[in-house]
C-alpha cells in the first residue's frame, strides 16, 4: 500500500520534503485512534499500510498519540511527531516518554525533544557524499544504521540515508528526524540534513539540552 491506496479515515502526509516540495517521508494518520482500539489491531493496520510509521491520535486536542512501524511500537520518533503537530495544528504533543512542543515557523513545522528519548542508532561517518549516495540499500549487519558525511561542514550541509534493519517491510527510510536528532546531540551543532532521494531536515540545539528537528510537511491523502 506504499502506493497511498489507504482505507477511509487515514490522512497521509508527506514529512520533510525538499525545497520543491517533493519527497518527503510517507506517513499515515488515523485522527480517530478510537476506530483501532488495541495493540493487534494497530499493529495490523501499521504492517499492511507499510510506511516507516503510522500514528493514531488518541486525544487531539490534548496531542496524545501513539507511534507504530510496521512491527513495533516507538515511544519517540522526529516525522511522525512534525507530521502530526502540523495536521493537528497544536503546540503540545503527549507521548510515554514526556511532553513534545512543537510550533510553526513559516513553510516549517519544529519539534523539541530530547536525544535520550530516541531509541539506539548506530551512527556511521562516510567519507565522501558520493559514497553515501553510492549505496544500493542497507549494509551488512543488523540494527538501526544513519549513514552520512559532510557535504558542506563550515555551513552545517550533511548527506545521509537510513536503514532501519528490522527485517520488516521497510529497507530504507526516506527521512528520518530521530536520527538527525542524535547526529545534531553529536556533533553539538544545528545541522541542515538532505537524506534519502532529496528530503530535507533541519536540527537546532537549545541551551537546555533539548533539540529541535523541523522540515515542510505536505498533505498526499485527506480522509
Amino acid at each position: 500500500m506504499n502506493d497511498f491506496d489507504v482505507p477511509d479515515g487515514i490522512d497521509v502526509l508527506r514529512v520533510f520534503c525538499g525545497p520543491d516540495g517533493g519527497h518527503g517521508n510517507a506517513l499515515g494518520v488515523v485522527r480517530d485512534g478510537r476506530r483501532y482500539p488495541d495493540d493487534d489491531s494497530r499493529q495490523a493496520l501499521a504492517r499492511e499500510l507499510g510506511f516507516s510509521e503510522t500514528v493514531f491520535v488518541d486525544d487531539p486536542e490534548r496531542g496524545t498519540v501513539d507511534i507504530r512501524t510496521p512491527g513495533l511500537r516507538l515511544p519517540f520518533v522526529g516525522h511522525p511527531l512534525v507530521g502530526a503537530a502540523w495536521l493537528l495544528d497544536i503546540e503540545v504533543l503527549e507521548l510515554p516518554v514526556g511532553d513534545v512542543t512543537a510550533r510553526q515557523d513559516g513553510e516549517f513545522t519544529w519539534i523539541t525533544g530530547r536525544p535520550e528519548w530516541v531509541p539506539p542508532r548506530t551512527l556511521e561517518q562516510y567519507a565522501s557524499v558520493a559514497e553515501v549516495e553510492a549505496l544500493t540499500g542497507p549494509p551488512p549487519g543488523d540494527g538501526w544504521l544513519y549513514v552520512w558525511a559532510w557535504e558542506d561542514e563550515a555551513a552545517g550541509r550533511v548527506r545521509a540515508r537510513a536503514f532501519p534493519r528490522r527485517g520488516d517491510s521497510v529497507d530504507e527510510d526516506e527521512a528520518t528526524g530521530a536520527a538527525a536528532m542524535l547526529l545534531s546531540a553529536a556533533l553539538g551543532r544545528a545541522l541542515n540534513i538532505t537524506q534519502g532521494r532529496g528530503s530535507q531536515i533541519l536540527t537546532a540545539p537549545a541551551p537546555d539540552g533539548t533539540y529541535e528537528v523541523g522540515g515542510r510537511v505536505l498533505l498526499a491523502v485527506a480522509s
